[in-house]
C-alpha cells in the first residue's frame, strides 16, 4: 500500500486539487458571499499561474516531497511514532492533528519575522479574496514550508498514509476557506467548531492587522480558539471590510511579475484603503 500511494500520489492530490478548484469556482459563481470590484480576469491568470510555479520548485527540489520523507522515517525507524507501539488508525490520526498544529505555528512565525512577513504577504495582497487567492503563495514560501513540513514528518515518524491524507485535505480545505461563498449563518456557526470557514478565514484577510493576525488555522479551528488567536468576525462586517494589505494596492500589483518580486520592494503605503489606478 505504501509503495502504491507513494507512486500516486501527485495524481491523487492532483485529482482531489482541480475537483474542489473547480467545484468551489461554480459554487462561487452560484452563491456568491461579496461582490467582486476586479473581475477574475485580471486576477485568476496571474493567481493560476503561481501555483503551476509552485508546484515545478517543489518537485524538481523535492520529487517526492512529505511523502517521500515519511517512507524514510518509516523504513528507518525515525521519529517518535515509529517509537511508539501504537495501532495503524491511531498513528495516523495523530499524524494529521500534528501536522494541522505544525501549519498554524509555522503560519503564526510567517506573520511574526519580518523577512518571513515579506514572502508571505504576497498571498496576503490578493485585492479580493476567492478560491484562487488559495493558490497565492510566493513560491521561495512554498519551497521553505516544504523543508518545515518534511523535518515535522521526519521528527513526528508520520505514516505515509497520514501525509497523504494531510495534504489533500489542505489543499481542499484551503480552496475551501478562502472561497467567495454564501453559507447559512447556523450552518457557518456549526461547521466552523469542525473546520475552518470561509466566513471565519476571511477576517484573517482583512486590511486592519489585528484581524490580520488572527484566524491562523488552515484546516481545523481548534488551534485559534485553543491559542487565543480567534476572531468571530470582522469589525466591519463581511460585506463591508477591506481585503487585502495596505502596500501594493494597485492593479498593477496583481501582475505575476510583481507577485513574484514583492519580496524585494519596500512597503510604501498607499494612501486610503481604495484600489489605486495602474
Amino acid at each position: 500500500m505504501t509503495e502504491s500511494l507513494l507512486a500516486n500520489e501527485p495524481w491523487i492530490r492532483g485529482g482531489f486539487f482541480l475537483f474542489v478548484l473547480f467545484a468551489m469556482a461554480l459554487w462561487e459563481v452560484s452563491a456568491q458571499r461579496r461582490p467582486q470590484e476586479i473581475g477574475r480576469l485580471t486576477r485568476w491568470p496571474a493567481n493560476l499561474m503561481i501555483v503551476v510555479l509552485d508546484t515545478l520548485a517543489v518537485r524538481v527540489l523535492f520529487p517526492v516531497a512529505a511523502v517521500g520523507a515519511a517512507l524514510m522515517a518509516s523504513e528507518n525507524g525515525w521519529g517518535l511514532l515509529n517509537l511508539l507501539a501504537l495501532p495503524g488508525w491511531l498513528s495516523v490520526m495523530l499524524a494529521v492533528l500534528v501536522l494541522d498544529a505544525a501549519i498554524y505555528f509555522q503560519h503564526r512565525v510567517f506573520h511574526a519575522v519580518p523577512w518571513l512577513w515579506r514572502l508571505h504577504r504576497m498571498h496576503h495582497a490578493d485585492l479580493e479574496f476567492d478560491v484562487t487567492t488559495a493558490l497565492r503563495f510566493h513560491p521561495v514560501e512554498i519551497v521553505l514550508s516544504m523543508v518545515i513540513k518534511m523535518v515535522v514528518v521526519v521528527l513526528l515518524g508520520a505514516p505515509v498514509l497520514a501525509v497523504v491524507i494531510f495534504e489533500v485535505l489542505l489543499n481542499a480545505t484551503a480552496m475551501f476557506n478562502h472561497g467567495n461563498v454564501r453559507l447559512p449563518l447556523w450552518l457557518d456557526r456549526w461547521l466552523r467548531l469542525i473546520v475552518v470557514t470561509p466566513d471565519m478565514h476571511r477576517v484573517h484577510h482583512s486590511v486592519i492587522r489585528r484581524e490580520t493576525d488572527s484566524n491562523f488555522g488552515f484546516n481545523l479551528p481548534w488551534w485559534d480558539r485553543l491559542f487565543g488567536t480567534y476572531r468571530d468576525q470582522p469589525e466591519k462586517g463581511h460585506l463591508d471590510m477591506t481585503i487585502g494589505i495596505e502596500d501594493f494596492r494597485t492593479r498593477r500589483d496583481l501582475r505575476l511579475d510583481q507577485m513574484l518580486i514583492q519580496p524585494l520592494r519596500h512597503s510604501v503605503l498607499s494612501s486610503g484603503s481604495k484600489v489605486m489606478p495602474d
